[in-house]
């Protein structure tokens, strides 16, 4: 009897010192994790080309002479059929290895009212976002959508009840500031060709879009732990995610499809295509490359949240910030001026303190799981 409970004694002070070493190895347990899991690691890929070359490629649209807002707001979403491709794969996989009945769709009918609804939403940010893209630079536009991470982490506290730390009103703050000073120096980087009021509407139309992202992603993550909750109802899978993409795009892209009906941009393509400064081939092979580059952002975007959480996907946009500024200066040799320079360094600065909070916030989560077991 006493072997055996000093036994179990070494084996809680051995399970302790493991769990006290736990907090100062998480970052390459993390990295281990990425490394062992390649959906994850893809669905991160897929996130950093989508957000930093996908703004690119929109504004090219406009730059070269292309006009259509509505066009540019499809083209955002456009790339759904490309994920029935791997949902075929999944079902044909899950046939061999069930020898009854298959389901050919995984989605319940509240997970498909909640996506319709969620593209709905995707096709009016489709729209806000390309109209502010068509009047501001790339590198003004980037720094206010990256006031995103302010609505989502207000948002996620409101419908999934994340938790809200100073850090992250400090990082609130910091970014509101930035793009407060961007508005006190509006028009200074205006482009050729775009007047006053046309800056101003898609000034305000950027810090639209990010309000209305803020909140979508956010109402994803409450869908898929509503789906999560509910009895009987499938495990929450990764093809029932690509399910979720695939309706929403799908809802996105009619949306946009009807706004182009009444605006008459399918008559004018072709006429468009014919006076485009990259030419006829290179308008279409633009049209193609920015709805395949936009699923990949849609793509990781979701994965994200299906790993993490609304809050991890809006961090991983906001910290691709640079990246995009520098290819908006490189490519477009758009002015960044001093007052655009402190701005992003007040964004970064508010990234690095909503960085800094959540460590601190699992720190004592990772000390209260690890001491029951480590008393005596």
């Amino acid at each position: 009897m006493e072997v055996e409970i000093l036994t179990q004694h070494r084996a809680q002070q051995q399970a302790c010192k493991v769990k006290a070493s736990a907090w100062h190895e998480l970052p390459v347990a993390a990295a281990k994790s990425l490394r062992r899991d390649p959906l994850l690691a893809v669905n991160f890929m897929l996130l950093v080309v989508g957000t930093a070359c996908g703004p690119l490629l929109l504004r090219a649209y406009f730059v070269r002479g292309g006009t259509r807002k509505w066009l540019s707001s499809l083209l955002q979403t456009a790339g759904w059929p490309l994920l029935l491709l791997p949902l075929c794969f999944s079902f044909l996989s899950r046939r061999q290895r069930r020898q009854d009945v298959t389901p050919v769709f995984l989605m319940t009918p509240h997970l498909l009212v909640a996506s319709i609804v969620v593209g709905l939403m995707s096709g009016a940010d489709n729209f806000i976002y390309a109209y502010s893209q068509a009047y501001l630079p790339v590198s003004t536009s980037s720094i206010l959508i990256s006031t995103q991470l302010a609505f989502t982490a207000g948002f996620a506290l409101l419908l999934v009840r994340h938790r809200f730390t100073g850090s992250a009103l400090n990082a609130i703050v910091l970014l509101s500031v930035g793009a407060a000073m961007l508005g006190l120096d509006a028009g200074g980087d205006r482009p050729p060709g775009v007047t006053g009021p046309q800056y101003r509407a898609g000034f305000g139309m950027a810090l639209g879009a990010a309000a209305l992202y803020g909140l979508m992603l956010p109402v994803m993550e409450l869908s898929q732990a509503w789906h999560a909750a509910r009895a009987g109802a499938a495990a929450l899978t990764y093809t029932l995610v690509l399910e979720m993409q695939v309706v929403i795009g799908l809802t996105a892209t009619a949306l946009c499809a009807v706004g182009m009906l009444v605006n008459k941009d399918f008559q004018a393509i072709p006429g468009e295509a014919r006076q485009f400064e990259l030419g006829e081939a290179g308008y279409y092979l633009l049209l193609v490359g920015t709805a395949a580059v936009y699923q990949c952002f849609c793509i990781g975007t979701i994965g994200a949240i299906f790993y993490g959480s609304a809050l991890l996907a809006g961090v991983i946009i906001a910290v691709l910030i640079p990246a995009t500024e520098v290819l908006a200066v490189v490519f477009f040799h758009e002015r960044f001026s001093a007052t655009k320079g402190i701005a992003l360094g007040l964004s970064l600065w508010g990234l690095a303190s909503y960085f800094y909070g959540e460590l601190r916030a699992k720190a004592p989560d990772t000390e209260q799981k690890s001491s029951p077991d480590c008393e005596n």
